[in-house]
């Protein structure tokens, strides 16, 4: 079979997929895929693309050959899903691929906070002070976190939480009954977890039921000195509402990996394609943002994805979709 990844630049990539594809002639093309450049030679039964490629019917009836579209990313908007069905190709997707990496890196913004360590070591770096005073933290054991969305990355993060002997209060408008029995917590409304968690983090999508979930209605109802952590979407935080909170000191601090003002990301991958990521207006973002300078906030730059993990994990899945393709049983179906 032939088969053609677009979007791969990499010579790691391009090593892993030769040689876990093999008895396949596999070629490589470093442009994104759409009607701005289809190859010359367009005789391939399996096309993989990644997010800057836009498959429309244009670009499907240039390949004649085509059996099956697979994207290495969750999202597979930038296909033409009822074209493809009308012409009977598969089209198989990476469904999860940092669920752990995130939730780990929820708890290391937790630990973070809740110690103080930015602080402390930057405090020893610049002054080379080597004390502890106004450093003091929190004990996570006996806290109640509450986790907002139970989903791969959420579940993930209460798994961690008991490993630190912490109650977990949920909230998710579509509860997972057999997961609090394997897992040992309660699903509340969102008011009662906002008013009764000690540290709340957030892990659902943004839509437009979840913009601003996080608001100057509900904020207040926090625990005073409580700590809010972000790592899913920016938009789910009225971040007015959050500089509010904190600079009246109704939250304790802040940890955010993701901003209101980075806009319409449909993916954290995305960030891995260099024309996505407009450096000069995230430094201006970064310069003018009223959070930046609060000493009980911690910003990283929308980072909770990525590791080498991370990305291996997207190379495996789209070998396995690939392979199941070739074999008529095919995974991961979009």
């Amino acid at each position: 079979m032939k088969i053609a990844f677009f979007e791969i630049n990499e010579q790691e990539k391009k090593d892993y997929f030769s040689q876990n594809l093999t008895g396949h002639e596999v070629g490589f093309f470093e442009q994104a895929l759409g009607e701005n450049f289809v190859p010359n030679h367009t005789d391939f039964e399996v096309i993989s693309i990644f997010v800057g490629s836009k498959i429309n019917q244009t670009v499907i009836d240039a390949f004649p050959n085509l059996k099956a579209i697979v994207v290495r990313a969750t999202g597979f908007d930038n296909v033409d899903l009822a074209y493809t069905k009308s012409k009977n190709i598969l089209v198989c997707n990476v469904p999860a691929y940092g669920s752990n990496t995130v939730a780990e890196f929820t708890f290391g913004l937790i630990l973070s906070l809740s110690r103080k360590i930015p602080q402390a070591s930057y405090r020893l770096k610049v002054s080379e002070e080597f004390s502890f005073e106004g450093l003091r933290g929190f004990d996570l054991n006996g806290k109640t976190l509450g986790v907002i969305g139970t989903g791969k990355i959420g579940s993930n993060v209460i798994k961690i939480a008991k490993g630190f002997n912490m109650a977990v209060l949920a909230y998710d408008p579509h509860q997972n009954e057999e997961l609090t029995k394997t897992l040992s917590f309660n699903y509340v409304t969102l008011e009662e977890l906002l008013k009764n968690s000690d540290i709340v983090t957030i892990h659902v999508p943004l839509m437009e039921q979840t913009h601003h979930l996080i608001n100057k209605d509900n904020l207040p109802l926090m625990k005073k000195g409580s700590l809010l952590i972000n790592t899913s979407r920016g938009g789910i935080v009225d971040t007015d509402a959050l500089s509010k909170a904190l600079m009246q000191e109704q939250l304790g601090g802040a940890a955010l990996d993701v901003l209101e003002e980075e806009g319409d990301l449909k993916e954290e991958i995305e960030l891995l394609v260099a024309d996505k990521i407009p450096l000069e207006d995230y430094k201006k973002v970064i310069e003018d943002h009223v959070l930046i300078h609060l000493p009980n906030v911690i910003i990283t730059p929308h980072m909770a994805f990525y590791t080498k993990e991370a990305e291996f994990s997207i190379m495996e899945t789209t070998v396995k979709n690939i392979k199941s393709a070739l074999a008529d049983t095919p995974e991961n179906v979009v």
